[in-house]
């Protein structure tokens, strides 16, 4: 019985809070997870999600219900080092409750990496200014055993020279028709690459491409489509016709989900939060190129 009286009085409490006038607080939280076991970032009623176990975890701290919005939604076997959530939460709790103690009632493969009081004017999602995400493939004859579901895989021989000289095109704004998943829902295919770098370290090539805004699979196609230009089976300039021709049919594949990091998210100053996270490190099999 007197539990379920703590438990009330603290709801109550909550509510009194709310209705006495003070503003609701808007948080914004950095958040890592390892996609591995989870359907995508958004929740969904019969599939494990991250977002589920995010709310969840967030209600146990603020004793009410908490949802959030996220900057953008990952796919299944998808990772993240830097999404961003903001929720508006109807108690005041120390800085450290939404860290620690969220993450307290968080899976190993989730946590919470920083939070901030960025004021109401802000959203995870509309506030963004970019998105930046990597891609780790890895080049051998060899399937990774122990790193089979954070990288991608592939048994061709790659180079990174011709790789690097498609992926130029790329740069700016452009209509990327031809790198958009078809049950895509976004209102228009035109996005701004804001920059993209291809780096070797062994038999691991890492993508880094950071846009205003992504379509759906955009990233994935893209390297799907650079790694027959690194196999040589196209030449470089094939990937400025792709481009050109709008039409996601004369692309390549869609690489791997388990390669995919959503590094981080980038807003305006006057919100005052971190910058995008560094990204994943791993050991290569043959050294550093």
């Amino acid at each position: 019985m007197e539990l379920t009286r703590t438990a009330a009085g603290a709801a109550a409490l909550a509510l009194a809070w709310t209705v006495a006038g003070g503003t609701v607080p808007r948080l914004a939280l950095g958040i890592e997870y390892d996609g591995s076991a989870y359907s995508g970032w958004q929740a969904q009623a019969h599939a494990p999600s991250v977002q589920a176990v995010v709310e969840q975890a967030l209600t146990a701290i603020a004793c009410t219900p908490v949802s959030v919005t996220a900057a953008g939604r990952t796919d299944a076997g998808v990772h993240a080092c830097g999404q961003v959530v903001h929720c508006d939460v109807p108690v005041e709790r120390p800085d450290r409750a939404w860290v620690r103690g969220v993450n307290s009632h968080l899976p190993a493969d989730v946590g919470v990496r920083w939070v901030r009081r960025p004021g109401t004017a802000f959203d995870a999602r509309r506030s963004a200014s970019a998105r930046r995400y990597r891609y780790v493939l890895q080049a051998s004859p060899l399937a990774p055993v122990l790193l089979r579901h954070q990288v991608a895989w592939t048994w061709k021989r790659l180079a990174l020279a011709p790789m690097r000289a498609a992926a130029g095109c790329l740069l700016g704004e452009h209509d990327f028709s031809s790198f958009r998943a078809a049950g895509c829902q976004a209102r228009h295919p035109v996005r701004r690459v804001h920059g993209i770098e291809l780096s070797q370290a062994g038999d691991l090539f890492i993508f880094d491409i950071e846009a205003n805004a992504f379509l759906h699979h955009m990233v994935r196609n893209i390297v799907g489509s650079l790694m027959q230009v690194g196999a040589g089976e196209q030449p470089p300039e094939w990937m400025a016709q792709v481009l050109r021709q709008r039409d996601r049919r004369e692309a390549g594949i869609t690489a791997p989900a388990a390669g995919l990091y959503l590094l981080g998210v980038r807003y305006p100053e006057r919100f005052g939060l971190p910058d995008p996270a560094p990204g994943p490190a791993f050991a290569s099999s043959s050294g550093a190129e």
